[in-house]
């Protein structure tokens, strides 16, 4: 059971990214600096291929993994406190990590309020669906 619990917080934390970063991509290409040709080709395809999307749900797994363990470590197991959990996962560990690569890179802040912001939801969201069954 534990198993589908990481693998459905994946799912969520996962697609709820794919519609954050739907919304913010022009915002989050400006401030990363990515032009849309250097991430499409001339048939609008993406350049990487599938292998970023792979990427990522393969590390959504390893969160949510992570995040189960330190529950049961913590006796976390409503949601309400999931809820809580997460979000200090997102705000207070994920996020200032997210700053200070971002600070030392010279990146734009706002590319760290679009970034951290989704580390913060998805966490939040992992918590409650870790917690759910």
């Amino acid at each position: 059971m534990e198993i589908l619990n990481v693998l459905a917080a994946a799912v969520a934390s996962y697609a709820f990214g794919s519609v954050w970063y739907m919304v913010l991509a022009k915002p989050w290409m400006a401030a990363a600096g990515v032009a849309e040709s250097d991430i499409k080709d001339e048939n609008g395809k993406m350049v990487g291929g599938p292998a970023p999307f792979i990427i990522a749900f393969v590390c959504a797994i390893i969160i949510a993994g992570m995040m189960r363990h330190i529950f049961m470590l913590a006796g976390i197991v409503d949601v309400g406190k999931g809820m809580v959990a997460g979000f200090g996962i997102g705000v207070f560990i994920v996020t200032p990590w997210i700053a200070t690569n971002y600070a030392f890179s010279m990146r734009p802040r706002a590319l760290t309020i679009i970034d951290g912001g989704y580390a913060v939801i998805g966490s939040t969201l992992m918590g409650i669906v870790l917690t759910l069954f």
